[in-house]
């Protein structure tokens, strides 16, 4: 049943009619609201910080990596220490200055295979019997070799130093080489460089490096050689790079941990005492001069199956020797250096050409190069590298703005400080430096500088090294749909059409 209305309600729900209707009284005009408290009032009103008065906060001091301490070891070896005794860990990396840089011609990829052999049964164990030992231990160990130096590591908890050590004496210093081992070896290499040539992005590190620098130039093959080249290595090739290149008065040792210098000593005196450099004098390290054109402007790697194309465009780089080698690291971070950078945003971000845009350059001991580079859609080829382009060209011009000069700085003292989160972090950057002629204070120097650099210096930097009038364009895809969209963009010449080991095709 309804229940009547009350009249109280029914005359509130009439007067809005009556008003409009003119047959009532308006109601009256609603107070003014007060006024609102003045900045004073509200001060003293406010309730006190329990805490006090906010202090006044400083920009953060640079980071200044430690230095690690140097002294001469057995045979002649240079030993750097950098004792942490926060965790019962070690870490040792030791360098020869050797790498594909020293690959004789014709052999690309002699330094890299010779390091590969390197764990491939040393001392008394044979292949299988050194793996055991090692992973018995829990150690882990590593041999490489980049365009400069050849590298073996280790990384061991403290118990396990005495009898890993031992062991890794034998890998550096003892390596059998021996031709079954030597086989099965080849054969993984073999196979890899063909997996690398069905890569686009792999194909493109190799094809770029080939068009800045040439075939003769030392820089010019990949670390890893190429399939061509692979088939000229033989045992004996290896067996002799390694008497020239690894010998104890060309090594430095760089160790991590939880170590002093009085139980590394004999440590290396075991391990490495026997250890003789031959007679000959030790051959200098390779210093590769800078590139030299004619270059051409743009390279096309024909793809066919290759389900997305990659752009890049490189240039000429500097040495790590170069004074401003520390300040181009803030460079590159803001182009394309960071997830934050110009080219991931516009080209990830704001077009979705691409998974991710970046750019990067070489610290070597000869001057390197500068790469910008993305994997992106085949359909988006053409308009995604012409974004790229005037990306770089922009920011080459423009230079860096107030803000970006300020995150530069914050994210360079972050990258460092990373890397001074683990003894193989340590380790791998300092043995790095050694390998590149760099002195035991670079890391201290060089985040000093890289802080310092100004707003004019690092604008300086992005004109010289990231300006994409001066750059080889290098595309990797299907030629049939990805030439067409390069035709569109105007400005650019017929392609140099190369192969996946950088070969000019025509």
């Amino acid at each position: 049943m309804n229940r009547p209305r009350r009249p109280g309600v029914l005359l509130l729900l009439l007067l809005p009619v009556l008003g409009a209707c003119g047959g009532a009284t308006p109601p009256a005009a609603p107070p003014p609201a007060p006024a609102a408290p003045s900045a004073s009032q509200t001060a003293a009103s406010a309730p006190p910080d329990p805490l006090g008065p906010r202090p006044d906060v400083s920009a953060p001091p640079a980071f200044i990596p430690p230095v690690p301490q140097v002294f001469s070891a057995a045979g002649g070896i240079t030993a750097w220490l950098l004792e942490r005794h926060d965790l019962p860990l070690v870490a040792c990396s030791l360098e020869v200055p050797s790498g594909a840089s020293s690959d004789p011609a014709g052999k690309g990829g002699l330094a890299y295979a010779t390091a590969n052999m390197l764990d491939e049964g040393a001392g008394a164990r044979g292949a299988l019997d050194l793996a055991r030992a090692f992973d018995d231990l829990g150690a882990h160990v590593d041999t490489d070799a980049d365009a400069d130096a050849s590298t073996a590591s280790i990384a061991v908890l403290k118990r396990n130093l005495d009898k890993a050590f031992a062991l890794f004496g034998d890998v550096v210093a003892r390596p059998r080489f021996e031709a079954p081992e030597w086989k099965r070896v080849k054969e993984l290499w073999t196979n890899e460089l063909r997996e690398r040539e069905k890569d686009p992005n792999a194909t493109a590190r190799v094809v770029y490096r080939a068009a800045l620098f040439g075939p003769d130039h030392p820089y010019g093959h990949p670390w890893d050689g190429t399939l061509q080249s692979s088939k000229a290595v033989s045992i004996e090739d290896v067996r002799t790079f390694y008497r020239t290149a690894w010998r104890p008065d060309r090594a430095t040792l760089v160790c991590v941990g939880d170590l002093t210098k009085a139980e590394l000593t004999p440590l290396i005196d075991a391990a490495f005492g026997r250890w003789k450099a031959p007679a000959a004098p030790a051959p200098p390290p390779v210093v590769p001069p800078a590139p030299a054109g004619p270059w051409p402007r743009l390279v096309l790697v024909d793809r066919p199956d290759a389900p997305q194309a990659v752009i890049a465009t490189v240039e000429r780089g500097l040495s790590v020797s170069n004074a401003d080698e520390p300040a181009l690291w803030r460079v590159n971070n803001i182009i394309g250096g960071s997830f934050t950078s110009r080219l991931n945003q516009d080209l990830r971000e704001a077009h979705g050409y691409t998974y991710g845009a970046s750019t990067r350059y070489s610290q070597s001991r000869g001057p390197g190069l500068v790469i910008a580079s993305a994997a992106v859609r085949t359909d988006a080829t053409g308009v995604a590298l012409g974004a790229l382009v005037d990306d770089l060209r922009k920011f080459s011009t423009d230079g860096l703005t107030g803000a970006e000069v300020e995150r530069s700085r914050s994210q360079a003292r972050g990258e460092l400080v990373s890397i001074y989160e683990s003894c193989e972090g340590i380790a791998g950057r300092f043995a790095a430096d050694a390998s590149l002629g760099l002195p035991p204070d670079w890391q201290a120097r060089s985040s000093q500088l890289r802080e310092a650099a100004t707003q004019a210096d690092l604008n300086r930097l992005a004109k010289q090294y990231y300006s994409p009038d001066d750059a080889i364009i290098v595309v990797v895809g299907p030629r049939a749909s990805v030439q067409p969209q390069l035709d569109k963009l105007g400005g650019l010449p017929a392609p140099q059409i190369r192969d996946a080991a950088g070969n000019v095709v025509r």
